[in-house]
């Protein structure tokens, strides 16, 4: 599905000349095609599935991230915009963030649900996170105030 997604998005940005699509959708894709050889060189068959090319999509906003950062303390802010353009454009292709409020409403019904109590526990909320929200929000701000509940 996925794949499908950015193939239009590809077709749709030569249509309309938007370079910066172009080029992100590209990059995208080229990296999937790596992870699709990678994987084949494992003995898989099948190229990789959505939730792979999630994590690889959120690995290169972390990337861009820290290349914004970078570039601000370096003082070129030209390519800190175009990173952040990078960014909006491989969004489009992750569903929508979770906001802090729901964030914290997510860890507070599982920590509830799995009767965790102290930081012992803080694997399980973490893992039972990951596996209903996959994608969907920043683990780090969710460990962070898994640990503030639990402790």
């Amino acid at each position: 599905m996925l794949r499908e997604q950015l193939d239009t998005a590809l077709k749709e940005g030569l249509k309309g000349k938007d370079s910066c699509t172009v080029a992100t959708v590209r990059l995208i894709l080229a990296a999937i095609k790596e992870r699709d050889i990678a994987a084949r060189g494992k003995g898989g068959e099948d190229p990789v599935d959505d939730d792979i090319i999630r994590e690889l999509l959120q690995t290169m906003i972390k990337q861009r991230r820290e290349s914004i950062d970078m570039y601000q303390k370096g003082g070129r802010q030209e390519l800190a915009d175009r990173e952040a353009r990078e960014i909006d454009v491989i969004e489009r292709f992750l569903p929508a963030q979770m906001d802090e409020d729901a964030i914290k409403a997510a860890v507070s019904a599982i920590i509830e649900e799995t009767g965790a109590s102290g930081l012992k526990e803080m694997g399980m909320v973490m893992s039972t996170l990951r596996e209903r929200h996959p994608g969907e929000m920043d683990f780090g701000k969710a460990g962070a105030m898994a640990k503030a509940a639990l402790s």
